[in-house]
């Protein structure tokens, strides 16, 4: 029997999740399906959940400190609903962003001056009295260790850098996918797992709904995309709409490393996110002491772009796809060694791969389509975690607004945001959009 249902989200991630949630409180009978077999377990549970203010384009930095009062106000935005699990925390160590080459930095501070974000300008010694392990030294350009200038002497000083107090990273990402699964439940949503979508159907351009690998199948008149790594597969099934998107996506293998802090400073309990592109490379705190380092994608590093079925079937077995490689573990770690003389990293490579969902600039899509009802919001990894709970809202209104007759593409729709009372012009995400070549062209968005 055919199921009919207002709206259908594919894919319950920290992306997916929140749109439920809040069509669901519009008044929307959704249905989530995913391929998993819980909320978040995709590329959300890899994700480095990091809550950050600097982006390269005011739009960008608006957006993420809109993102930040949520997480400070997260069982509110729950609405204090309980979860079995428990709920995932915010952990407000605050954000420093390093003033390097490898940021642009001048425009951060003045994207910031004009967002009105809290952050305070840091002096070396100042950095140095809240990070005494540090050496700020500048080591640019971004080098590997096989490349024997990395090991050269640095001669010059870094300028200091920018610190956003109310930054940080949320301690268990998947947790927060589920969270927001049982606040969606609370308010109607639907959810089925271990449900993987093989075809999107239409008529007369117009979705009709999904039908799944074991031959069920579900209507709506809305369909909303958020697979994640999958996302571009998922569009390739819809009528019309991966040709009609001037910004494609595509899925990139990513590695994040662990690393012990030096023995004698409690980076866990004292320490900082922190942002630095001299080395290339992004760190928060990690249970048991560590460092969790991750890649700001300098010029230097590969990129290894990927088929998601065959990288998930891989690591599901024993391919080389769930490994960490040596010389991306040495990449990371030791460019942090720079920075942290006193690091000691083990011979064992310890962290997490696992994928992007990356569009051509690395800027998301959060947009309708060529499909009438048929919705994106898609090529949100590396960047748009801490941006997930304002995603869903303005997801939640952007649809609403298209099902009652605006046509988005002639007269973009325009969302306030709650809590900075600015309004985002939500063509900046389209997908008819040219590339935006203010982007970093990198996680940093």
């Amino acid at each position: 029997m055919t199921k009919k249902y207002d709206a259908i989200i594919i894919g319950a991630g920290v992306i997916g999740a929140p749109i439920a949630y809040e069509l669901s409180k519009m008044g929307y009978k959704t249905m989530s399906v995913d391929k998993l077999p819980d909320a978040g377990e995709g590329s959300t549970a890899g994700s480095c959940a990091i809550v950050r203010a600097h982006y390269s384009t005011e739009d960008g930095v608006a957006f993420a400190y809109e993102g930040f009062k949520y997480w400070l106000d997260w069982e509110n935005y729950l609405d204090h609903v309980k979860d079995e699990k428990g709920l995932a925390k915010f952990m407000n160590t605050g954000s420093l962003l390093i003033k390097s080459q490898g940021h642009k930095w001048q425009n951060v501070k003045k994207h910031y001056d004009a967002v009105g974000v809290q952050y305070k300008e840091l002096t070396n010694d100042e950095i140095l009295e809240m990070i005494p392990v540090l050496d700020l030294h500048e080591f640019w350009p971004v080098k590997r260790p096989e490349d024997p200038a990395f090991w050269e002497d640095p001669a010059k000083m870094l300028e200091g850098g920018l610190f956003c107090p109310e930054g940080g990273y949320v301690n268990d990402p998947a947790l927060s996918a589920h969270n927001i699964m049982r606040a969606a439940e609370a308010k109607g949503a639907t959810f089925m797992f271990n449900a993987e979508v093989v075809k999107i159907r239409a008529a007369e351009g117009k979705v009709q709904g999904i039908t799944l690998a074991d031959g069920t199948e579900i209507d709506a008149p809305v369909v909303v995309n958020c697979a994640g790594p999958h996302s571009f597969k998922i569009n390739q099934m819809a009528p019309g709409v991966w040709e009609g998107c001037n910004i494609k996506t595509k899925a990139l293998r990513h590695e994040v490393m662990y690393c012990p802090a030096p023995e004698d400073y409690d980076y866990y309990n004292d320490g900082y996110h922190q942002s630095d592109g001299d080395i290339g490379c992004y760190v928060r705190p990690e249970v048991g002491n560590m460092y969790l380092i991750g890649s700001e994608d300098p010029e230097c590093d590969p990129q290894e772009w990927v088929d998601p079925d065959e990288f998930y079937a891989g690591k599901g077995g024993h391919g080389r796809d769930n490994q960490l490689t040596e010389e991306q573990w040495k990449a990371q770690c030791y460019r942090l060694g720079r920075r942290v003389p006193t690091l000691k990293v083990p011979n064992q490579p310890k962290g997490v791969v696992d994928l992007y969902d990356c569009s051509d600039d690395w800027i998301p899509v959060y947009d309708k389509s060529d499909l009438g009802g048929f919705y994106m919001a898609v090529g949100t990894s590396g960047n748009q975690y801490k941006n997930a709970p304002v995603v869903g809202r303005m997801m939640a209104e952007l649809i609403d607004a298209c099902e009652k007759g605006l046509d988005h593409d002639k007269e973009p729709f325009q969302y306030k945001m709650k809590y900075t009372g600015r309004t985002l012009d939500v063509g900046f995400f389209s997908r008819k959009r040219e590339i935006n070549y203010n982007s970093s062209f990198s996680v940093n968005g």
